[in-house]
């Protein structure tokens, strides 16, 4: 298969995508388009006049009776502007696509707790939000992941297609994760993680006002045999390095809002480092947060900026910083 160039958005090139935005039903319905010269399997009209969806296709395809007509509808070959459609009275409006398949149309999987922000033949990124598992361990094996319902979604389009894991990210930290959708991609980006990765910016809410308004923390961390819990060890060289960076964006004496950009990526650094300097991550009860101000973990994986696996291009994606994470820092009285 003819693999497509990892395209960033058109747009500001820094792209800063719009949640929501999800190419695969434009896909769905272009997969039957000409091939080495076939005649495609689609028909695309515009539509020019309100009118009904019925008489719009008794129009189109006069060559057809109308018994013929409505089989097609029925067997949910008719998408307006990308969605199958099967009700006769449709309403149509000036300017919405109607696509004739010969196929049936498949409609993308429904997804929870999480949105697709890019995807193309090799990688899939998405906006992951805190609370979705990236993937299940062997005591969550039947609880919803963002895993599962990638490869559900691309197995809607083809029944053999997988979804292989690159990273992750923790349960209750929201933000922009990646998989892959080959092993070729996969293991290209694991073998090559330090130089393919050119950005991963996060933003933390941390207790108290951290006086230093920006600085490194460096450790070694390894985990508890017992707790499974990441601590830093006192020891050089004992266990994996890990550096953090970070920078105030806004403070008072509760709460810091941090900018954090990861030199490793190792399990649980940031919050670990967070408690080291004594200012833990809001709501992270684990490693000493005491605080219940936004109901959450204060962690959100805000930027991630990659070369794509296959066509040496550079994508970059960044969301917006949680607005619950801004309500500390609120004037009292002003409505959160």
């Amino acid at each position: 298969m003819q693999k497509k160039p990892g395209s960033r958005p058109k747009g500001n090139p820094s792209h800063k995508p719009k949640f929501g935005t999800h190419k695969a039903q434009t896909q769905s319905l272009q997969a039957g388009a000409a091939k080495d010269g076939q005649e495609s399997s689609t028909r695309q009209y515009t539509v020019k006049e309100p009118t009904e969806l019925l008489p719009f296709l008794l129009e189109k395809l006069s060559s057809l009776g109308r018994n013929a007509v409505k089989a097609i509808l029925a067997r949910g070959q008719v998408a307006v502007n990308g969605k199958a459609v099967t009700a006769y009275n449709h309403p149509l409006q000036p300017e919405m696509i109607v696509t004739i398949n010969k196929d049936k149309v498949v409609e993308d999987i429904p997804l929870a707790g999480m949105t697709i922000l890019h995807e193309d033949h090799d990688v899939i990124v998405i906006q992951k939000d805190a609370g979705l598992l990236s993937i299940a361990t062997d005591t969550q094996e039947n609880q919803i992941t963002a895993y599962r319902q990638l490869t559900a979604h691309v197995r809607n389009h083809d029944p053999k297609a997988r979804i292989f894991v690159v990273h992750r990210l923790d349960r209750d930290t929201s933000g922009v994760m990646m998989f892959a959708k080959n092993e070729q991609a996969q293991q290209h980006l694991q073998n090559t993680w330090q130089e393919s990765v050119k950005e991963r910016t996060y933003v933390a809410l941390v207790e108290g006002m951290v006086r230093k308004p920006e600085g490194t923390i460096s450790s070694w961390l390894k985990e508890h045999a017992k707790s499974l819990k990441m601590f830093s060890t006192p020891y050089p060289n004992d266990g994996q390095h890990a550096v953090t960076h970070y920078k105030t964006l806004q403070a008072n004496k509760s709460f810091s809002l941090l900018e954090v950009n990861l030199e490793t990526g190792r399990k649980n650094q940031i919050r670990v480092h967070m408690q080291d300097i004594g200012h833990p991550v809001a709501g992270d009860k684990k490693y000493g947060s005491k605080s219940k101000e936004i109901n959450r973990l204060g962690l959100h994986a805000r930027v991630l900026a990659f070369v794509h696996p296959t066509t040496g291009q550079l994508m970059r994606f960044e969301t917006h910083i949680p607005k619950v994470f801004l309500n500390p820092f609120k004037e009292p009285g002003v409505k959160k």
